[in-house]
């Protein structure tokens, strides 16, 4: 079942997307070559606590699988999503989707990003200019009277017309009091399919786009999930309330802009 969101509540998760997108903009802050996706996490726990949150993918629990057991995932270069922090150093070149996750007054909040540390190839540049427009590209689409179809079909055309795979046995889902609601949003499908979307839903939109094949593995942790090929991945999220005739983006990546413009390490992904 799908909630319709008040005005109250909307208001409520934009203030929980406002602090995960700041909390990716201060972990942007420490992206460098050396640093541990350890260190990073516990700069984002430390930040949402401070902000009077609490990380939301800490302890999350999804079926069987052990709780995650990270304020962060933190996905490098082939990863594609749900990266475990550890001790592993970020080196130059390396691709890392940094996905954030709060709870704050009851509402939670789910925004995700692809840094370059250093300089970038590129063919992995090309791979995040194009997920990042898929984004861009189907949130476009979330207004009222249209169809999930529309966001799916857009992503896929987008991606797939560049030759890049399509994870599809992840999707964007729906936010709120729930950090997984309906509901959910793959990235392809048919315009003319899927739900009609209604004022007051609330949901994230985030391509998870390979390099090359779409298919991947998951690790014996059971929670890292891989390309099958080895090849690299991008991922981005914003979350979205539908209002009318254009959509609410209830997270941004301006705090992160402003991060770019000075550390000279980090390469900016354009997104005009």
């Amino acid at each position: 079942m799908i909630h319709l969101k008040s005005q109250r509540e909307v208001d409520c998760l934009r203030a929980s997307g406002d602090l995960v997108s700041r909390t990716l903009a201060e972990v942007a802050r420490y992206i460098e070559p050396g640093v541990t996706t350890l260190e990073l996490d516990r700069v984002a726990e430390a930040y949402i606590r401070r902000h009077g949150a609490e990380p939301a993918f800490k302890g999350y629990r999804m079926g069987d699988v052990p709780p995650f057991p990270g304020t962060l995932c933190t996905s490098i270069n082939d990863v594609v999503v749900h990266g475990i922090p550890d001790q592993t150093r970020l080196r130059e070149g390396d691709l890392v989707s940094i996905d954030g996750g709060v709870y704050l007054d009851g509402y939670f909040g789910d925004s995700a990003y692809t840094f370059a540390v250093g300089d970038l190839s590129a063919a992995d540049g090309a791979l995040c200019r194009t997920t990042l427009e898929a984004l861009l590209m189907g949130t476009e689409q979330a207004v009222g009277g249209a169809r999930i179809g529309q966001i799916s079909a857009v992503i896929q055309y987008h991606c797939e017309r560049a030759g890049y795979g399509i994870v599809r046995e992840l999707a964007g889902h729906g936010i709120g009091r729930k950090l997984h609601e309906a509901p959910q949003i793959p990235n392809y499908g048919h315009p003319g399919l899927g739900r009609r979307l209604r004022m007051g839903m609330t949901f994230c939109i985030e391509p998870m786009i390979n390099r090359g094949t779409p298919r991947v593995t998951t690790d014996e942790d059971s929670w890292t999930v891989r390309t099958a090929d080895g090849a690299p991945s991008a991922h981005f999220e914003h979350m979205i309330a539908v209002t009318g005739d254009e959509p609410e983006v209830l997270t941004t990546f301006d705090y992160i802009d402003e991060v770019f413009q000075s550390n000279s390490l980090l390469q900016m992904v354009p997104h005009g």
